[in-house]
């Protein structure tokens, strides 16, 4: 007996002892980043801003899954801190110019545009960018294009091919295994579904496809060819052909200015900002100097403007940060709607869609937003598609980039069923016993029975012609002619702009004064949503506990890396529920 105690003691006192180790370890932890975050920054004299923009960029600073295995409580920029950032440079004393340290830029196109927007005008002031990479991806190159010069590494490479798509189709992988993907679909264009039912490209989406890279390319070779002085049909032949095979291709075809190593990129600012070839050049992170970049608000001002950031796939539920859960933004459009100092919102939508049932909840409160008396001014991001024009089409004034995937106006339906596999495969069977016709129905066990999928498909047209009716009544446009462009058609901001889908070419600061002139205010101070916790908050939420899921995703993320986003589609499809407006495929220049 002496001994039972003996072990139960030793066991209790190991536990208690293990337990103080981890709050002394989680409490150096913490405390370190608390030291970490309350440093302050400052910038000297005669210093560069170095941009790198190889981390996510989401429209709104943090509205983000953070990567709860580490300690960064770094911000994670959103595209418009990232350009106040920019724009405060330019009016900085202190900051010369812009280093623009190109591996592998992240963000959609329209969220490139928004910053090489902000490079060129910063360039414009007078102040110099000077770019370099070891190997510039398309996207890289496309930023680092508006450079006063570009630099490429001597041995390294240039990747300037042209536009191109890439789907996944698992129908023969699913017939393998005796899988069936019942598939309902309302529009012909609705490619989101084929993954399942073909093995290949329709004529339709193939064409949709072509049509809206091309715009995408155009917008990208424009660019391009106004900062580099190349005219697009030079930029297109050098593409085609593949003519930039080397560094010296690169030089050749003035594709890049220098071709030199990152020490004499180094040499070259520090000769342009006067300082000695022995100094260190005095360089400041982009997230450093974001933080000594003040608001410019009047808090005097009582009137206000709401901007909600909508971004991320659309579900019901609260939803992660870095999606639009439908109970989270109601509850954000109601407290706008009740809020006598809000006079006007602009919807910031960054989305390719979701549920059908989220979609409608959500347009439903901004509805009610307009019947309250206050002005709706939607800006679309890098894609406002299916769902995400769902919720965008009863505003008052849309805007668009003229590179924002927008349209996708389209419904789906998918059921799989695994009795082939069931009974085949595993030897596995099932029997019934029900109370009517349909009590059993929709079970993945069972294929889908004519009458079942009858009614299904009605189900899906109903929620269509709801969607043509919304956009109709929202675009002041008939039934048929939003069915024409509809079918789950996708389009660029551009094209959007000449069928009726858009109001405007703009960025979320047109929609800002487009929202203050359709308010009638002379001053209004803005009120940021959804609040997004610090990543302080954010990495004490993870030591205290993080879901299995969430564990398991970024085990995934970081063990498989470039092959997560296949990973995320399957999984993103296996738990969809109901009817969906989702866009049938996602966009990444690379």
């Amino acid at each position: 007996m002496g001994q039972f105690f003996k072990f139960v003691f030793a066991s209790c006192l190991g536990l208690v002892l293990a337990g103080i180790l981890l709050m002394v370890i989680g409490g150096a932890a913490i405390g370190s980043l608390i030291s970490k975050e309350s440093q302050s920054v400052s910038v000297k004299p005669n210093s560069v801003l170095e941009l790198k923009l190889n981390t996510p960029i989401p429209e709104r600073t943090n509205n983000i899954p953070r990567d709860f295995s580490s300690f960064d409580i770094e911000n994670i920029l959103g595209v418009h801190d990232i350009v106040d950032a920019i724009e405060g440079a330019k009016e900085d004393d202190n900051i010369k110019g812009i280093f623009l340290n190109m591996n592998g830029a992240s963000g959609g196109q329209a969220t490139k545009s928004l910053i090489r927007d902000a490079l060129s005008d910063f360039k414009d002031s007078g102040k110099f960018i000077y770019a370099y990479s070891k190997a510039y991806s398309q996207g890289d190159y496309y930023l680092a294009s508006v450079a006063d010069k570009v630099y490429l590494n001597p041995v390294g490479g240039m990747d300037f091919r042209g536009f191109g798509a890439q789907l996944m189709f698992v129908k023969n992988m699913l017939d393998e295994l005796g899988i069936k993907m019942q598939v309902f679909y309302a529009g012909k264009f609705k490619g989101a579904t084929e993954i399942f039912r073909r093995t290949d490209l329709s004529e339709e989406n193939r064409l949709q496809i072509r049509q809206y890279i091309d715009g995408l390319y155009e917008v990208y070779l424009d660019d391009i060819s106004r900062s580099r002085k190349i005219s697009v049909p030079e930029l297109k032949n050098i593409a085609d052909e593949f003519l930039v095979r080397s560094p010296e291709d690169a030089l050749s075809y003035k594709m890049v200015d220098v071709l030199g190593y990152y020490d004499e990129v180094e040499s070259a600012i520090k000769e342009r900002i006067g300082s000695d070839e022995d100094d260190k050049l005095k360089k400041i992170s982009l997230s450093d100097y974001a933080k000594t970049v003040t608001s410019k608000s009047d808090f005097s001002v009582k009137d206000r403007i709401a901007v909600v950031y909508a971004e991320g796939g659309i579900d019901v539920g609260e939803g992660d940060p870095g999606t639009i859960g439908d109970e989270k933004y109601m509850k954000i459009l109601r407290k706008i709607r009740r809020d006598d100092k809000i006079k006007a919102m602009v919807l910031r939508v960054n989305s390719g869609g979701g549920s059908a049932l989220a979609s409608d909840n959500i347009w439903r409160e901004i509805q009610l937003i307009k019947e309250a008396g206050k002005s709706v001014v939607v800006s679309m991001g890098n894609v406002a598609a299916s769902g995400g024009y769902y919720i965008a089409c009863d505003a008052d004034k849309i805007y668009a980039q003229d590179n924002t995937i927008t349209g996708s106006i389209g419904v789906f339906a998918t059921i799989p069923s695994t009795q082939n596999f069931m009974n085949e495969k595993l030897g596995i069977t099932f029997d019934t016993v029900s109370t009517g016709e349909f009590s059993n129905s929709l079970s993945l066990v069972y294929d889908v029975k004519e009458k079942e999928g009858q009614i299904i498909q009605e189900s899906v047209e109903e929620i269509y012609e709801t969607f043509l009716k919304r956009v109709s009544e929202g675009r002041g446009m008939t039934r048929d002619a939003v069915h024409e462009i509809a079918q789950g058609r996708v389009w660029t901001g551009l094209k959007a702009k000449e069928i009726g889908l858009v109001d405007e070419i703009g960025g979320l600061d047109e929609a800002i004064a487009a929202a203050q002139e359709l308010a009638g205010l002379e001053k209004y101070r803005m009120k940021e949503y959804p609040l997004i916790k610090d990543p302080m908050e954010q990495i004490i939420e993870d030591i205290m506990g993080k879901k299995d899921a969430a564990i398991k995703a970024e085990f995934v993320k970081t063990e498989f890396k470039e092959l997560y986003p296949y990973y995320k589609k399957m999984k993103t499809l296996k738990e969809m529920k109901g009817a969906q407006m989702r866009m049938p495929f996602e966009i990444e220049v690379k």
